[in-house]
């Protein structure tokens, strides 16, 4: 696994500035990991791009939701392997840490059960507009991007104990 510079703060500053990408107009899933990327000073004129598709439940299909998609992504960019020699393991039990937290704090990482509709009917976006549900995203989008950095620094302290 690649070694990512976490500290002690980072998850608050990276939760923070997910959130305030989202509320400039990024989505879900760009805002993840694009607070993940800046947190590493990592600039790539593919990010946020590579995760517009997972956005909204993924292209509001109703599936993972996008702010979990985001922060696996980021966590992929930050622990997932090189090339075909080096193994997935360290990576996945980061990514099933992120899920294990994401679900415990959430329920679900399926975007209908999160949010209570399908965003790809005019019902479903009337109701996310009616029920303001935009604001469960935020915190959604705000809390990824904190518990991807819980699940990597995680991995850290475990890799050096």
């Amino acid at each position: 696994m690649q070694q990512a510079i976490i500290t002690g703060d980072m998850e608050d500053q990276v939760a923070s500035r997910s959130e305030e990408l989202f509320r400039q107009g990024l989505f879900c899933a760009e805002s993840v990991l694009q607070a993940v990327a800046e947190s590493q000073t990592i600039k790539n004129d593919m990010i946020p791009r590579i995760a517009t598709g997972l956005c909204s439940g993924v292209a509001r299909t109703g599936g993972l939701c996008g702010a979990a998609s985001g922060a696996i992504l980021a966590i992929n960019m930050l622990c997932g392997r090189d090339d075909t020699t080096s193994t997935v393991e360290a990576n996945y039990a980061v990514v099933r840490d992120f899920v294990r937290r994401f679900e415990a704090e959430f329920g679900s990482t399926s975007c209908f059960q999160l949010v209570g509709c399908r965003l790809d009917t005019p019902e479903g976006q009337a109701f996310f507009k009616e029920n303001n549900l935009w604001d469960k995203c935020l915190v959604f989008t705000r809390e990824a991007g904190r518990l991807a950095v819980l699940s990597m620094q995680a991995a850290t302290e475990e890799l050096s104990s």
